[in-house]
């Protein structure tokens, strides 16, 4: 996201709190403790991290296009990009194994976790980075084509999953967010080493922007930026939260709201007629195969697997208090629940009520 919001930063401790803990010493530390330790207190860097060689990556792509823009990153507590700064902010729990377990645990998934999802977002920032650098928004024909940046960024917004004048590069039509989103994305896609953009969206109104991005690009070759500051905004070494303080405030936000389920929906897949008494019941099997049909949904979806994971916990609960029991075989049975959920967070997405994430 191209604008954080502004954030308030816990300043409650505890005395424990206080020992800095080095990156030798995380690997030895259970959820719990580590939950206790405040973000601040993390002796963690991108230097000798996977994100090393990541961000290398990301950045030799700026080179071999001539671009002599070099942006600036460090971890702060979540991905982002501040209007006016030419650098990227990391989740700090992308710099050292451990926490990207605790990340897991508390959360259901790591964003960015993989060198793929990573490189993806460290693109669509570095989209954002060099918007800042450049002062690209100040072009008029930028603006013609993408929006204007002044428009007021919404908490959530309604995807267009049919439209083809955005490309797709984050889940979900990240795009259609915002202006300034939309060029990030654009970005992106034209960033990434033998993304054949030409020809995946020939005939796309969506090729419009990716073409005045080539041309774009091919101005800026060689040129030096005109804002080249490092200022560094929110790096983890400032939050004197907690992990598990932290981690609370992002399951609210995740998790609060999510998709209303009714009772109709779970009658068309299962039954609780006498004549599947002896069938498996309904709830046993979401719970025995959730963790996969939390994957594929949130993939289909874009939605947050912790948010998929509260709407599931619901659906058990209501599952059980119908005495509902499953009326085809298992693996039919599976798939048609994935569908059904899937098509139950679409919904949700189309309702006007998605969040902005990243």
């Amino acid at each position: 996201m191209a604008t954080p919001l502004k954030k308030k930063h816990s300043n409650t401790t505890r005395a424990r709190r206080s020992t800095a803990i080095g990156a030798d010493a995380l690997g030895n530390m259970t959820d719990e403790e580590l939950l206790d330790v405040r973000m601040c207190d993390l002796r963690i860097s991108i230097n000798g991290s996977e994100l090393e060689g990541r961000i290398e990556k990301a950045v030799e792509e700026l080179r071999a296009n001539d671009l002599d823009f070099k942006p600036h990153f460090w971890l702060s507590d979540e991905w982002f990009c501040a209007d006016g700064i030419p650098g990227v902010a990391i989740p700090f729990y992308l710099a050292h194994p451990r926490l990207e377990k605790l990340e897991r645990s508390q959360l259901l998934e790591v964003e960015g976790g993989d060198e793929k999802w990573c490189l993806k977002i460290i693109r669509h920032e570095l989209g954002h980075a060099i918007e800042n650098a450049y002062r690209t928004r100040r072009i008029k024909a930028r603006r013609n084509l993408f929006g204007k940046s002044t428009e007021p960024y919404p908490e959530y917004y309604s995807p267009r999953p049919y439209s083809k004048s955005f490309v797709l590069h984050l889940d979900p039509w990240y795009a259609q967010s915002h202006p300034d989103e939309d060029f990030a994305e654009t970005f992106a896609v034209w960033l990434t080493p033998n993304s054949q953009w030409r020809e995946r969206y020939a005939g796309w109104p969506a090729l419009k922007k990716l073409e005045y991005m080539d041309t774009l690009m091919n101005d800026l070759r060689g040129k030096r930026p005109p804002v080249r500051n490092t200022t560094v905004l929110d790096p983890h070494t400032q939050f004197t939260k907690t992990l598990r303080e932290h981690y609370a405030k992002r399951k609210a936000k995740y998790g609060k709201e999510h998709p209303s389920f009714y009772d109709k929906d779970l009658r068309i897949l299962f039954s609780s007629d006498s004549e599947f008494a002896k069938n498996p019941t309904a709830a046993s099997l979401i719970k025995r195969r959730r963790q996969i049909i939390r994957a594929t949904v949130s993939r289909w979806t874009g939605a947050y697997q912790y948010t998929t994971d509260q709407v599931l916990d619901a659906i058990v609960q209501r599952c059980v208090e119908l005495n509902l029991r499953i009326t085809s075989p298992e693996e039919i049975a599976v798939k048609e629940f994935t569908v059904l959920l899937t098509v139950q967070t679409m919904n949700y997405l189309h309702s006007g009520r998605h969040r902005i994430a990243l």
